[in-house]
C-alpha cells in the first residue's frame, strides 16, 4: 500500500477556490488509481473524484462536475483537487485514496485500500 498525506485545505468565502494536494509514498504510486472522498458531520463518505493511471481518464460527483479538477504528477507522486466556485455544502472532511489497480469506474470507498489523515475543507456563507 501508498501512505497517502493530503494537504491545502482551510476556510474559504463561498465562490472562493482551493487546491488540495495528497503526496504518497513508495515506488508504485503509478500503478494507482487515485480518487478524492468527502466526509461531513452526520453524513456518510461520499465519492469526489477520481483518476486513472496516467491521469488521460477522470470521473467526477455530478455535485462537483465543473467545479472541481482532479490531476495527478507521477513523477511527483501527488494528486491533486482544485476546488472552484466553492459552496458552503462543500464543507467536509476531504480523503485521498488509492486503489491497486487502474480506475474501473468505482465509486464505494471500500473499494480503496489506501487512505489519507483528511483535510478539512470549510466554506462559509
Amino acid at each position: 500500500q501508498v501512505q497517502l498525506v493530503e494537504s491545502g485545505g482551510g476556510l474559504v468565502q463561498a465562490g472562493g477556490s482551493l487546491r488540495l494536494s495528497c503526496a504518497a509514498s513508495g515506488r508504485t504510486f503509478s500503478r494507482y488509481a487515485m480518487g478524492w472522498f468527502r466526509q461531513a458531520p452526520g453524513k456518510e463518505r461520499e465519492f469526489v473524484a477520481a483518476i486513472s493511471w496516467s491521469g488521460r481518464n477522470t470521473d467526477y460527483a455530478d455535485s462537483v462536475k465543473g467545479r472541481f479538477t482532479i490531476s495527478r504528477d507521477n513523477a511527483k507522486n501527488t494528486v491533486y483537487l482544485q476546488m472552484n466556485s466553492l459552496k458552503p455544502e462543500d464543507t467536509a472532511v476531504y480523503y485521498c485514496a488509492g486503489l491497486e489497480r487502474n480506475y474501473y469506474g468505482t465509486k464505494d470507498p471500500a473499494d480503496f485500500g489506501s487512505w489519507g489523515q483528511g483535510t478539512q475543507v470549510t466554506v462559509s456563507s
